[in-house]
C-alpha cells in the first residue's frame, strides 16, 4: 500500500508541477501534495458613484439649449451646495439633436413639433457610500429627471482581494490535510503558493439601483430615497503545494 500510495503522489506531482511555472521536485526524499483552491471575501461598499442627468423636449434647438444650459447650470449648484466638490463631478454625455420617435409614438402632429428637438445630458458623482441618497436627492430636486444608477465599490480592493486570498489558502490546507490522511501520511509545511486573480470580478457593482422622476418635484419636497450601500465581492484562486510525512 506504501509503494501504491508513493506512486500515486509521484504522478500527480509530476503531472501538475509540469503546468505550473516553478517545477516542484517530486521523490522519495520529497514527497508533496499540490492543491488549488478558491474562496472569496466581502464588505459593505464605502464609495458610490451616482449617475445624474436630465432629458428635456423643445421646439426648436436654441430653446432647447437654452433650457438645457439652465437645467444644467441648476443641477451642479445644487450639487455644489450639497457639499459635492467639484472633482467629484465628470460629464459623461451631453447631446442635442433632432427627437426620434419611436414607431408605435402616438404624438399628434402638434405634440411632436413641440417635442422636435432633445436635449439631454449626464454626469457621474463620485461620493462615499452613505452620502449616495443626498447626492441623488439633491440632483433630482434640481430638475436631474434621469438620474438614480448607482456603482457600488470599495476603496481598498487590495485588501478585500488579500483576504480572499487568505481564505483559499485556508481551505487548500483543509482539502490537503484529507488528502494526507487519505493516504496514511502526515501534511507537512506549506512549500509553495501563488495567488491566481480570477479575470472575473464578482463585484456588486454590477448591480444598480435607478429611478427616473419626471415633471415637477411637489411640496413640500420628499424625503431622499432609501438607499442601502451594497456589498462588494472579491474573489481568489490559490495553488499551494504541501510536504507530506
Amino acid at each position: 500500500m506504501k509503494r501504491i500510495a508513493l506512486l500515486v503522489l509521484v504522478v500527480l506531482g509530476a503531472a501538475l508541477g509540469a503546468a505550473q511555472a516553478q517545477t516542484i521536485q517530486v521523490d522519495k526524499n520529497n514527497r508533496t501534495i499540490a492543491v488549488t483552491a478558491n474562496d472569496k471575501a466581502s464588505a459593505p461598499a464605502d464609495t458610490a458613484v451616482v449617475t445624474v442627468g436630465f432629458q428635456i423636449y423643445a421646439p426648436d434647438a436654441v430653446t432647447a439649449y437654452s433650457q438645457g444650459s439652465q437645467l444644467s447650470n441648476a443641477i451642479l449648484d445644487a450639487l455644489k451646495k450639497a457639499g459635492v466638490a467639484d472633482k467629484a463631478v465628470e460629464s459623461q454625455d451631453q447631446k442635442l439633436a433632432y427627437t426620434e420617435f419611436p414607431e408605435n409614438d402616438k404624438s399628434t402632429p402638434e405634440q411632436r413639433m413641440q417635442k422636435a428637438f432633445t436635449l439631454s445630458q449626464s454626469w457621474t458623482v463620485k461620493a462615499g457610500a452613505a452620502d449616495a441618497a443626498k447626492v441623488l436627492h439633491a440632483a433630482i430636486e434640481a430638475g436631474a429627471n434621469e438620474s438614480g444608477n448607482i456603482e457600488w465599490d470599495l476603496a481598498d480592493r487590495n485588501g478585500l482581494q488579500a483576504q480572499a486570498a487568505e481564505k483559499a489558502l485556508v481551505r487548500a490546507r483543509q482539502v490537503a490535510t484529507q488528502m494526507a490522511a487519505g493516504l496514511g501520511a502526515h501534511l507537512g509545511a506549506l512549500i509553495y503558493a501563488s495567488n491566481q486573480t480570477p479575470m472575473t470580478r464578482f463585484s456588486a457593482t454590477l448591480n444598480t439601483e435607478s429611478v427616473s422622476i419626471g415633471g415637477a418635484v411637489p411640496a413640500p419636497p420628499p424625503p431622499p430615497l432609501a438607499i442601502r450601500p451594497q456589498q462588494v465581492e472579491e474573489s481568489a484562486t490559490v495553488y499551494a503545494v504541501f510536504s507530506i510525512e
